[in-house]
């Protein structure tokens, strides 16, 4: 297959992340980005849909506190089957809510486009999620998963999953 540029690419293109560090998610309406690790602490990352230096020239100098770590930019153009993981720690909530989205922070003149938005009940202890979803993707628009709750105070996000795959679309 060719990829856009010409080169020779593999029919499907992965981009994996995973953080077992906890992120505190403040309580309210506002989504925030599931932010991940660079580098040896990723799944897998052989087509770099997930770098340090980012393609718009941008430099991520803290994973943890900046939310362009949990952007995938896609590595080419085709169908993004989006896999997500998603697990809280117990808490007050009546509702636990997530989604995908594409350029969640104004980064492209593609205004932000979110998809798989699902509003959930918790359940009683930890609160652990998977969901699947399909869209186009394109390089140059970067996707991230986010998060939010309506507990009393904010709450962990103890493990996170956000993996993408990039199928040839004829």
């Amino acid at each position: 297959m060719t990829g856009t540029n010409g080169s020779t690419t593999p029919g499907v293109q992965v981009c994996s992340l995973k953080v077992d560090t906890p992120q505190l998610i403040p309580s309210g309406t506002t989504y925030r980005v599931v932010r991940f690790p660079f580098g040896a602490a990723e799944s897998t990352d052989r087509f770099e849909m997930h770098q340090v230096a980012q393609p718009d020239g941008y430099v991520v100098s803290d994973w943890s506190t900046d939310d362009r770590s949990g952007l995938i930019w896609p590595s080419k153009a085709g169908w993004g089957a989006l896999h997500a993981m998603i697990q809280w720690e117990a808490g007050d909530y009546t509702e636990l809510r997530d989604q995908y989205v594409r350029d969640p922070l104004g980064l492209t003149p593609t205004p932000a486009d979110t998809t798989a938005t699902e509003h959930r009940p918790p359940s009683p202890g930890g609160n652990y999620f998977v969901k699947t979803h399909g869209i186009f993707v394109e390089p140059g628009v970067p996707l991230a998963l986010r998060v939010t709750h309506n507990a009393s105070e904010s709450r962990l996000l103890t493990l996170a999953e956000f993996k993408l795959a990039i199928f040839h679309a004829a």
